[in-house]
């Protein structure tokens, strides 16, 4: 399933290095010069992405096969928006705290200027954040394996299961044993 519906994938998923300037987080912070991180090192890194087709989602037959095949039972619509969100500018600052979730986080982007048809799969024990870019809007869909748990731990938390099992995945090459502890 990670290798279907990858053409034009490159224009939805997009990564690069950061900058450690104080500014404004919702700029793009990058490096100079710009150090952008290539689709197959996210590939490496576990994390997983698609491009869909946005302006049809509810007859979607690949967004289908993706949720079946990957048991996303549950899913539901977000606007991440001033108008929409209450409490914004507080809760964009907590989401751009780096932090990991103990389950994948799951984002399909529906509309807004943050690539739109861009699905991503962050996996569980993966340091993470999120921001919009300067028009403040996202409509992204939320998907989960079973009841949500969207608990953020801000870093440090190096000490979670998920975390530990994350980094025995990276290390460990593919098909050899992870000893267990």
């Amino acid at each position: 399933m990670e290798t279907e519906f990858q053409d034009g994938k490159q224009e939805v998923i997009e990564a690069w290095y950061m900058d450690d300037s104080e500014e404004d987080q919702r700029l793009p912070h990058h490096r100079d010069p710009k150090e952008f991180i290539p689709l197959d090192k996210l590939s490496e890194l576990g994390i997983i992405s698609w491009r869909l087709n946005p302006d049809n989602w509810e007859n979607d037959e690949n967004l289908k096969k993706i949720r079946e095949a990957r048991g996303y039972s549950y899913m539901d619509i977000c606007d991440v928006c001033p108008e929409k969100l209450p409490n914004y500018e507080i809760k964009i600052k907590n989401f751009f705290e780096e932090h990991l979730h103990t389950d994948e986080e799951i984002r399909y982007c529906l509309e807004g200027s943050v690539k739109k048809g861009g699905m991503i799969v962050l996996p569980a024990g993966m340091y993470h954040r999120f921001t919009l870019d300067n028009e403040n809007y996202i409509k992204a869909m939320r998907l989960f394996v079973g009841e949500p748990v969207w608990t953020p731990y801000n870093r440090p938390h190096d000490h979670l299961p998920a975390r530990k099992e994350y980094l025995d995945k990276l290390l460990k090459p593919e098909g050899q044993a992870v000893e267990a502890r």
